[in-house]
């Protein structure tokens, strides 16, 4: 069917026809999201502050006391690159958040970037159709050619951002148990837990800056004036590590039962040094196994050629001979 096809589509349009289809198509799919992306209903909102600009405009108004953020351009094309449902905007966000990309317009950006490295994947393959093209050139190989680096374009930003969340989990993991015991030994020797909150993030942000980023963010709520218990299961969302979660419901039982901080905070940290030492001995153990595969590639058959290789040139010799 698809051979029949292509046969009209090279009858009537040339041995360039299934190429020209295929960019015409293209074009028109573009020029039919163009007014989806442009028509956006004006915000009330937005008046409001034209008009606020226009009047602090006047001559005679004082400078104002603080700069406004520089108006992001995508704004426009929120209602196409943002989700529409809540559940999946906030799910989208929260997976942002735990790789480290905290800005207000963060889902926005991933959601074009995803859009934009698709374009440019369908244009790379279109062009490597064109100059790969053939009379002998099938359509469905045509359409691998031109569909595959637009999927692989578009699937890029989330294999990126899954990735700097893995990688991100791993480093507070591994900072955790020393932030437990610096905290620890703030509380005891007098500060309050604001105090070394503060403290311990001055002093990891060399280490491991994405877990002092967490504690100063903590610290900047909390100054603020937010609920304390509301800040850490914040906290405990953005870094979605299960022992920050676990150290957070502690901090929250403690405040509530009127239990000592420091008690609480020198069992939890034993607990977190001994966790460590158990994933690096299962590290450890998982390394033989891993090492088995390879040490059989590489060894094993150097091996068979220098046992079996001299009896095989012999024998070959032999018959030569013979």
């Amino acid at each position: 069917m698809f051979e029949q096809i292509e046969a009209q589509i090279i009858e009537y349009l040339g041995p360039f026809g299934p190429l020209m289809l295929v960019g015409a198509l293209g074009f028109v799919m573009v020029v039919a999201t163009l007014p989806v992306l442009l028509k956006r209903e004006k915000d009330p909102l937005d008046r409001l502050k034209a008009a606020e600009r226009t009047v602090q405009a006047m001559p005679g108004k004082q400078e104002k006391l603080r700069t406004g953020t520089k108006k992001d351009k995508l704004e426009k094309y929120s209602n196409f690159l943002e989700p529409q449902d809540a559940e999946e905007y906030s799910a989208v966000k929260l997976k942002l958040l735990q790789a480290g990309y905290t800005s207000k317009n963060a889902v926005r950006m991933y959601h074009f970037s995803q859009f934009a490295m698709g374009i440019i994947g369908l244009l790379l393959g279109s062009l490597f159709a064109f100059l790969n093209y053939t009379p002998e050139t099938s359509g469905q190989d045509l359409a691998i050619w031109i569909i595959f680096p637009g999927g692989a374009g578009y699937m890029f930003p989330k294999y990126w951002v899954t990735r700097r969340q893995a990688v991100r989990h791993e480093a507070i993991e591994n900072g955790f148990p020393d932030s437990l015991d610096m905290m620890l030994v703030c509380v005891e020797a007098g500060q309050s837990l604001d105090q070394s909150i503060i403290r311990v993030a001055r002093e990891l942000k060399s280490g491991f800056p994405d877990l002092a980023y967490e504690f100063e963010m903590v610290s900047h709520q909390m100054k603020a004036g937010s609920d304390k218990e509301r800040v850490l299961k914040d906290m405990s969302e953005r870094c979605g590590v299960q022992d920050v979660t676990s150290f957070v419901t502690v901090l929250i039982q403690s405040q509530q039962f009127g239990t000592s901080i420091a008690d609480a905070l020198r069992v939890y940290a034993s607990e977190m040094r001994d966790k460590r030492v158990m994933r690096a001995e299962e590290k450890a153990n998982k390394l033989p196994t891993k090492m088995t595969l390879a040490t059989m590639m590489l060894t094993v058959p150097p091996l068979l050629v220098i046992l079996v290789g001299p009896s095989i040139y012999s024998i070959g010799q032999n018959m030569g001979g013979g």
